[in-house]
């Protein structure tokens, strides 16, 4: 079928150009083709004609005709099939816009389509960007008459859609919403205020908003040949010179009103000299106790120590632990509830990272630490150090489930102990940092334009490390063994955000309209389980988090699913083997059946991505554990 449409269509679009009888044999060609063959024509002919114009002289009034020809065009082509290209989906559109009869199926369908919710979630992002490009290819098709009659209908898909939309956790699904609501709104008040949305102009997004201009042939201006070109500028340069000299010739003439304005001016003062002139600097506080009645107090003659204290709020907290210590709590709930006073470059930053300071707070020294370990009172002091932790990540992880807290601050709460964990897992080194071949794992904590990218190269690093290759490489230098910090406090950043996910408060219900913040609770509950590797309570929280993962496996929002498929992954990493199959082997037989239906039909392709790599990787470590000798 391919090779005869590449030969027949070239060959009736030249026939059919200036011949009305070969355009009536066209159209009775394909009215005649059998139902079992129309979507291939019909597909065929919409890819290889080179306009609308001459799509709709080869198919006529088929789709008006035919109900199989309709169906294609009307249901396949645009709401089911999402491959197709732009200019593919531009020629149909077209076509269906040209003939007064098939305009009636324009638009609504596709508007039905983007203003359902249960569409939105359940269908790929790809998708949702060909129904965005089809419905802003047909605004700019539609006249004020249509846009007149439908004014109520476009409104009320307009607001049905853009809150489905604005309520996905994926950034491209709130984008979309976002621009293809600003079309409809531009088309339906044309003299009234519009909706104007705050995002970043991306190619996705500059593209779908070149589709609502139309360019009609007529107003392509040809290009002129040289020597008329050349004449028309020769022509326009005296023409620039003659109004260059009129502005020279009349700028000395002043009225007389111009000139005493200008003597009463303050033109004529000699300013100050203020090159040798230094800022002010406000200095900031030396103790903690201090910084906290600055970031507590109320004055506003105090706004630019209060600047200072933010700034120098993290490095006084690492070099005053002791101090810290005493009051840890309270300065992390100062800082949890601290709002920007002042427009400080990277304020959000600052705070974020003297709260992991707080929380990460170890009380003893580094250049102490050879010294104590003579003493008996190291492991009272090392006891001390974890209790520091687990009251500052008590606290945060019960404002986590509390009232009157913003989903912005329930977000932060949630970096912070993902920040926290990281910093607590990684080994430290004295002296200088020692650089070596062996990459270690960097947390990228999940934000609004990405949702779990860093996450995902973090597996698939794990994955590699867990891969045999058998080499004659240089031998590496092991590394310098140090004490995880993070073994004795796992379970007080893990399992208090587990625990009641399942009950909704007044204005908090992760199972309900908050799933975007349910989406980054599962991320960092994997994250958190992938630095728990090798600690004490790996065990018991692979199996909370399995019983987790199972109770939520059919949520309808991706970026959770991606999560909970996260989840399995950093459990099957981090948890040995030995203890998965003697603990939970029901369990990971229908995880491995579950995964086997998310690779195969789950309309989101990194879901997808996710499950399979999940069964290849329990099918290598079952590998791993039957080679090794009993």
């Amino acid at each position: 079928m391919t090779e005869i449409l590449g030969v027949l269509v070239p060959r009736l679009t030249d026939l059919t150009k200036s011949d009305c009888i070969w355009q009536r044999i066209c159209w009775r060609l394909v009215e005649c083709v059998p139902d079992r063959w129309m979507e291939a024509v019909v597909l065929g002919f919409v890819q290889r004609a080179p306009g609308a114009d001459v799509l709709s002289r080869l198919l006529g009034s088929l789709v008006m005709k035919n109900k199989k020809a309709q169906f294609v065009v009307t249901q396949k082509m645009l709401l089911l099939q999402y491959g197709h290209t732009t200019a593919v989906l531009q020629n149909l559109l077209g076509y269906l816009s040209l003939d007064s009869l098939r305009r009636t199926l324009l638009l609504r369908e596709l508007l039905e389509t983007w203003s359902s919710s249960s569409a939105v979630k359940h269908s790929p992002a790809e998708q949702q960007l060909y129904i965005s490009k089809a419905i802003l290819i047909c605004l700019s098709h539609l006249k004020e008459p249509e846009i007149e009659s439908c004014r109520q209908e476009l409104l009320t898909s307009m607001m049905e859609g853009v809150k489905c939309h604005l309520d996905s956790s994926l950034p491209q699904l709130r984008h979309l919403g976002m621009v293809v609501a600003e079309a409809i709104s531009l088309k339906i008040n044309t003299e009234g205020p519009v909706l104007k949305f705050e995002y970043e102009e991306e190619d996705e997004t500059r593209e779908l908003k070149s589709l609502l201009v139309q360019t009609p042939s007529s107003c392509i201006v040809p290009s002129l040949p040289d020597d008329d070109r050349s004449e028309k500028a020769g022509a326009a340069l005296p023409l620039v010179l003659e109004n260059s000299e009129k502005s020279h010739t009349a700028a000395p003439v002043m009225p007389d009103e111009e000139s005493d304005a200008e003597l009463d001016s303050d033109d004529d003062l000699i300013p100050y000299d203020m090159s040798e002139d230094k800022e002010l600097k406000i200095k900031a506080p030396v103790y903690i106790r201090d910084c906290i009645e600055v970031l507590t107090g109320s004055r506003a003659e105090d706004v630019d120590k209060w600047e200072a204290t933010v700034k120098a709020l993290e490095s006084l907290v690492r070099k005053n632990p002791a101090a810290t210590r005493e009051v840890s709590v309270e300065l992390a709930k100062i800082l949890l509830h601290l709002e920007e006073k002042t427009c400080i470059e990277g304020f959000v930053e600052l705070r974020q990272r003297a709260q992991v300071a707080v929380l990460t707070t170890d009380p003893i020294p580094l250049r102490h630490r050879q010294k104590l370990k003579q003493l008996k009172s190291l492991s009272h002091l090392i006891e001390g150090a974890v209790r520091v932790i687990e009251q500052v990540a008590k606290y945060l992880t019960s404002q986590f489930y509390s009232l009157n807290y913003s989903l912005r601050q329930r977000m932060d709460i949630l970096d912070i102990l993902v920040l926290a964990a990281q910093e607590l897992s990684c080994p430290i080194f004295h002296g200088k940092t020692k650089h070596s071949g062996a990459q270690k794992p960097c947390i990228q904590l999940l934000s609004g334009s990405d949702s779990s990218k860093g996450w995902r190269r973090i597996v698939d690093e794990r994955i590699k490390s867990k891969t045999r290759r058998f080499d004659m490489g240089q031998s590496r230098v092991e590394l310098a063994s140090r004490p995880n910090k993070f073994n004795s406090v796992a379970g007080y950043f893990f399992f208090p955000l587990i625990q009641h996910f399942d009950r909704p408060l007044t204005t908090f219900d992760l199972l309900g309209e908050d799933h975007l913040v349910l989406g980054r609770l599962v991320h960092t509950l994997a994250i958190l389980m992938y630095l728990a590797v090798n600690t004490v309570a790996v065990t018991a929280m692979g199996k909370a988090l399995l019983e987790f993962v199972w109770a939520l496996r059919f949520h309808t929002d991706s970026y959770v699913r991606q999560g909970l498929l996260s989840c399995i992954s950093s459990l099957l990493l981090s948890v040995p083997m030995e203890q998965i199959l003697a603990d939970m082997t029901e369990e990971l037989l229908e995880t491995q059946s579950w995964l086997g239906d998310v690779m195969e039909k789950d309309p989101d392709g990194d879901c997808r991505r996710l499950a399979l790599q999940n069964l290849l990787l329990m099918e290598n470590l079952k590998k791993k554990l039957e080679a090794v000798p009993s």
